[in-house]
């Protein structure tokens, strides 16, 4: 506490009183009471105003020292899922970040996995989709349009009732094995296996479930022997940028992108620029590209004289070269190999990292408390959280109970 001197030479302790008695009438947790408490709980979960028997409800739990029982009553409310849970992960769904981007696969799952409570680690591995009821009159889901969401969107169903769990392998046709939870999705797909050379799938991935670009995993000291052979190693004539910058992402990253290495989107290019009406595709066993006459696409050995003696792609195995060196650090899991083949795989190396839990909690915080982690107190809480979530079987909806709880007085 900053104290505030002035010209009375009697001493201090009159400002120290009116300045302790200032801390206690601006500090939130000292003055909110239950009733406001659960108010501002339920429009943060929730994203609308409780009414007052649904208010009265969580006051009388959390003046009982059950908030989380309160949290649970206000995320009863549909709006939970259908503004809260849509918001909070439609970003993921785009490159752009887009909030406002059209209900879809990607997102339904996500909603639908909160919802039941699902092993969240699943969210890139799991043969899991979710999809609108039956009987709701929807468009079929298609493999080839997002229809049947934008239909749901656009009736306003209720995800919090309306979404069933099924599975890719069932309703988009990709064999079990090459099922990666939203990785695979339509959506997913739309977005970072159109074009490129899907080393986008890998790096949105990491900033959407692991809270870090490649600029942040970035280690020079890994072997490039992984880089494909479309990398230039002089960009600009110069093979210094290659060795000090470019190398330090790509040495990590494409040994781990190599793991979608059978799969596609494709669209007529012509006809739909935008690849509205496109389709995820992966080369099953006996299947081959025309180009690599592998199960690789085509896409992976694009641009090859840039650098004829780079790596050529020959399957889908993936390594993890960040359980070496700085990225050691993300905490990869000892359970597993650090190496494998297929998106699965992979996605299930991510999601048993410390980064990938930390990651979950430190997201439904800031979107829960509207703010950054600041203090001593704030990453102590979400170290903690963290903990109980992977001990709880990484049941999402419990991290927005117990973050709720924290931030209820501010």
């Amino acid at each position: 506490m900053r104290l505030i001197h002035n010209n009375n030479r009697s001493g201090c302790k009159p400002l120290i009183a009116m300045a302790a008695v200032t801390i206690l009438l601006s500090s939130p947790s000292v003055y909110a009471g239950p009733l406001e408490q659960s108010k501002r709980m339920h429009d943060r979960l929730a994203g609308v105003p409780g009414d007052a028997q649904t208010l009265q409800q969580m006051s009388a739990l959390i003046e009982a020292g059950d908030a989380q029982g309160a949290a649970e009553i206000a995320m009863q409310n549909p709006a939970f899922y259908n503004v809260t849970l849509k918001q909070f992960v439609t970003p993921w769904t785009n490159e752009e970040f887009d909030v406002f981007a059209p209900l879809n696969d990607y997102t339904a799952t996500v909603i639908g996995m909160v919802r039941d409570d699902v092993d969240f680690r699943l969210v890139l591995s799991g043969d899991i989709l979710y999809v609108g009821d039956s009987g709701l009159g929807l468009p079929a889901y298609q493999n080839t349009n997002n229809a049947h969401y934008e239909a749901m969107e656009a009736q306003g169903v209720d995800l919090s009732s309306a979404l069933v769990a099924t599975s890719q392998s069932q309703v988009i046709g990709l064999p079990a094995d090459a099922t990666a939870g939203v990785m695979t999705t339509r959506a997913a797909a739309k977005s970072f296996f159109k074009d490129g050379t899907n080393r986008a799938m890998l790096r949105f991935t990491l900033m959407n479930h692991m809270c870090t670009d490649l600029e942040g995993l970035k280690d020079t000291s890994l072997p490039p022997d992984r880089i494909r052979q479309d990398l230039s190693r002089s960009p600009g004539g110069d093979s210094r940028i290659f060795i000090n910058s470019c190398v330090g992402c790509h040495s990590g990253m494409d040994p781990l992108a190599q793991s979608f290495a059978y799969y596609n989107y494709e669209y007529n290019v012509d006809a739909d620029p935008e690849g509205e009406n496109g389709q995820i595709v992966y080369n099953r066993v006996g299947e081959t590209d025309a180009q690599t006459g592998l199960r690789v696409q085509a896409k992976y050995w694009i641009n090859s004289g840039n650098f004829p003696y780079g790596y050529v792609t020959q399957d889908d195995r993936w390594d993890n070269y960040w359980r070496h060196g700085s990225n050691q650090l993300l905490g990869w899991s000892e359970q597993l190999d650090g190496f494998g083949y297929g998106a699965k795989s992979m996605g299930e190396e991510l999601a048993s990292s410390q980064t990938f839990a930390t990651c979950q909690v430190k997201k439904v915080f800031e979107n829960v408390c509207l703010r950054a982690p600041q203090d001593a107190d704030d990453r102590a809480i979400i170290d903690e959280i963290t903990a109980d979530f992977q001990q709880d079987g990484y049941r999402l909806k419990q991290v927005f109970a117990q973050t709720a709880e924290y931030c209820m007085g501010e």
